[in-house]
């Protein structure tokens, strides 16, 4: 699982002409799930590691304008969305292989397991995009702030 961090001031998804979800101040987290991944993820220590992580991050500022706050101290909210291509392999040629990318039927139940267990670190701040949709995401990065949380970097014996 990767995940891509930006600490924005707002940011939303629209589908089809609609929006499906905004938040204001936050982090939009860009989530991909690679081959590797499986129904077994969330019950890996990796997993609920880089949960914990992402919601106690100090990346939000406090009152002297240092970055000494998490998101939820900073009562701010969490917009992810699925985004396969964070697998892209761009080593040769000038097209991309998504071969490292799960499969869409794993990926969405990772993706909504996702939802689900960040939602209950940080009950009614979490919205999500459209899983396989063609979204259009709109942010205001505040920074900017952009960090990566990939599960290989957490996986232990």
């Amino acid at each position: 699982m990767r995940l891509l961090l930006q600490r924005v001031r707002h940011a939303s998804v629209q589908c089809e002409g609609r929006e499906v979800s905004c938040i204001g101040p936050g982090l939009l987290v860009l989530a991909g799930f690679g081959a590797a991944d499986g129904p077994e993820l969330p019950a890996t220590k990796s997993w609920q590691t880089i949960l914990k992580k992402l919601v106690s991050l100090r990346i939000f500022p406090d009152m002297a304008g240092r970055m000494n706050e998490d998101v939820l101290q900073h009562g701010g909210q969490l917009l992810v969305v699925s985004q396969f291509t964070l697998y892209a392999d761009l080593r040769s040629g000038r097209r991309p292989s998504f071969s490292n990318a799960a499969p869409p039927q794993t990926a969405r139940a990772l993706y909504d397991t996702l939802l689900t267990d960040l939602d209950a670190l940080a009950p009614g701040r979490v919205a999500g995009g459209v899983f396989g949709g063609d979204m259009d995401v709109t942010l205001l990065n505040w920074g900017p702030v952009t960090m990566q949380l990939d599960s290989a970097d957490f996986a232990g014996p």
